[in-house]
Formats: C-alpha cells, structure tokens, sequence
C-alpha cells in the first residue's frame, strides 16, 4: 500500500449523530481488536477493514463498496459490520470471528480490477486475521481480482467443487427463518396468503422473493431501480410502493433487504407489520429501536441470526468442506435457532430478542473447545 490513512481526518467533520464513535471501537463497546485504514494513490484505494473479534478463529466478513457521504460515515459502517459479524459467526457456531471491509466508491472513473487488486494485498497485509467474500456492491468476479492478491477470500465458483456467490444461501436463510416467525408468532402454518413486504430486490431480497412467491406469500416490494419493481411486478405479482412507504406498509411481515438502520426512532412507530426478518446487515439504528419495537408488539429476528446463510456457505468454501445439498441442511437450521430465540425471550423475564439474541451470542464469543 502507498500509504495509511491519517486516523485523525476519519473524524474530521464528522457528523453530529456520529461524533461519539471512536476510532476503536462502537459507543459504549469494548475496542476492536484491530482497525486497518489504508489508501493507494494509484488506484483510488481508500478502504476500512474493521477486525472486531478473533476468539473464534481469524475474522471472516464480506467486503462492501459503497458511496459514503464522508470517511467517518464510512468508518462507522465497518465498525458495525463487524461487530453483528462476530455476532452472526458465534450464533451460526462457525470457528471464525468477525471482521468486515468497506471501500469507499470513487468518485468518476476508475479501473475496477486494478483498485481491487489493491484491496486485496491490503487483505493480505494482515497476515489472515481477516479473511473477506462478497458483500454488497462487489460481486464474484471482484472476488476473483482479489484472489489474485491474497488467499484469504471467498466466494467464488470452483470447477468441480462448492463455492460461488452466497447470496441464494442468505436468502433461504431468511426464508425459512419467516416461515418459523409466521408460524410461532403469528401462529400460521403456511406462508400461504401471508402478506410480505420486501424493502430492495438486490441479489439476496431478489432470491428471497423467488422463495416468498413459491410458498404462495403477498409480495410489496420497492427498490431504487424502477427496473426491478416492474419485474417483480411480472414475474410475482407484486404490489409496488415508494421507497419511502414500504417500511409502513400494512403487511404481516417487514424483510428489510437494503442498507442497515432503517428501523430507527423515526420509522419504528411506522411500522404495522408484526414479524420483522430480513437480509439486511444492522437493521437496527440502535438496541433501544428493538426495545420500541418489541413494546409495540412487533417480533424483530435480529438480522445477524437471519441472515447468516451466506457466511455459512462461505465458510464451508474456504475450509474446502462444503457440499451443496449439506450447506442447505446447515442454513436451513437456522429456523432451529429462531424458535430458540423466541423461547429464551419467553423466558428471559421481559427481555427482547434484540437483547437476548445479543447475550446468547457474546456468551459464543469464545474459542470453541477441540
């Protein structure tokens, strides 16, 4: 790499709502293990790979390539990225740890390879601390680039053997976790008739409505692209709102399939779905946004539980392990972990499943006996 980043400009002109994070570690949170800003002046590298924990084994996350408004937003992002992967890692009972990347987009034009190339001997710099996949905004053929660089990535498609794009995995993941909520919450037993809405038609919420449709659920969609609205719109018959109206649509299920902290002190009182489960990375803006939630009488499956299909598929392709119809069985057990969940809640004397699925897994964050 051409250079570190000075730490100290991560903060400059940091927004308010952000000023208390540090440059370690979350508000009111133990320090990451380790923060790596690194730059290329060559490429237009500017990256954050955040290592939160490697009690379980070295940190295994996906790496997201995002327009940030500003360096601290960016930095922000990874922090918490990482945390809910040492999270998800623990509770999917993985040996690795949690650990995250994030690339800040460049402005104009850019030679894609050469920039992840970069990325990945900055992967490489930490010696398999940290080992990266896809994540949004970078796709298998990145993947790939980076592979080049370094070998501690996943996620791409082997001749002969398990591996490539996760995102089907997450997406069953999802699925079969609202299929345990709609029938231990919302005492249904089918998704039959069951009324979804779906917050972005990406890869992961594109596949997760494929899945929806077949179980014959009621699918409202929105996404940015207008494209993908109107298709799911064919291929589904979905029902299409704003971006700005799906969070309150009059459904029973909300699956947030965009971009993290969506449910915040402004759109939790909005919400009129009963059961929340979704793709998306850090739904929560923050752990009193559950609390509201869950005094509402609204059932959120922390993301980190649901989610976890993709880093189960490529764990099981980095460890040279993995078989297609085993990684399913092993993504579909995650419904055993949501009606776990729904009983420790039962149990824990008022807690929410924000809180409790928190405890459960920072009790995890321990290296696994041999």
């Amino acid at each position: 790499m051409n250079a570190i980043t000075d730490l100290a400009r991560a903060l400059k002109d940091a927004p308010a709502e952000l000023s208390s994070s540090s440059l370690f570690g979350l508000p009111d949170q133990p320090a990451h293990e380790r923060v790596l800003l690194a730059s290329d002046e060559a490429t237009g590298l500017k990256t954050i790979l955040a290592v939160h924990s490697t009690a379980r084994g070295p940190a295994f996350g996906g790496c997201r390539f995002w327009t940030y408004g500003d360096d601290q937003a960016a930095l922000t992002d990874a922090l918490r990225l990482a945390q809910g992967m040492s999270l998800k890692n623990a509770l999917a009972d993985l040996p690795f740890g949690g650990g995250k990347a994030v690339i800040l987009k460049p402005a104009g034009d850019f030679d894609r390879a050469a920039l992840f190339a970069a990325f990945g001997r900055a992967v490489q710099s930490l010696n398999g601390a940290y080992i990266t996949a896809e994540d949004v905004g970078t796709t298998t053929a990145d993947m790939r680039v980076v592979q080049q660089n370094t070998p501690f990535v996943s996620g791409i498609p082997r001749d002969g053997a398990f591996g490539g794009d996760p995102s089907p995995k997450t997406a069953w993941g999802v699925f079969v976790s609202i299929e345990a909520g709609v029938k231990l919450h919302l005492k249904r037993e089918s998704l039959a008739g069951v009324r979804v809405a779906l917050q972005g038609l990406g890869a992961v919420g594109w596949h997760l409505a494929e899945f929806l449709h077949m179980a014959g659920a009621k699918l409202v969609v929105a996404d940015v692209d207008a494209a993908k609205v109107t298709r799911a719109q064919e291929k589904f018959g979905a029902t299409a709102v704003g971006i700005n109206e799906i969070l309150s649509a009059d459904v029973d299920v909300l699956a947030p399939c965009a971009l993290g902290a969506v449910l915040n002190a402004q759109t939790v009182p909005q919400v009129r779905a009963r059961l929340i489960a979704g793709a998306a990375n850090n739904q929560l803006a923050t752990v009193q946004d559950g609390d509201a939630l869950h005094a509402r009488g609204v059932m959120y499956l922390p993301d980190y539980l649901v989610n976890a299909g993709g880093i189960i598929s490529v764990a099981r392709e980095y460890r040279n392990e993995g078989e297609e119809t085993a990684v399913m069985v092993e993504v579909t057990k995650i419904a055993e972990r949501v009606a776990e969940l729904l009983e420790r809640v039962a149990l824990s004397s008022g807690g929410t499943p924000a809180r409790v699925a928190d405890a459960w897994a920072r009790s995890k964050l321990v290296r696994p006996a041999v």
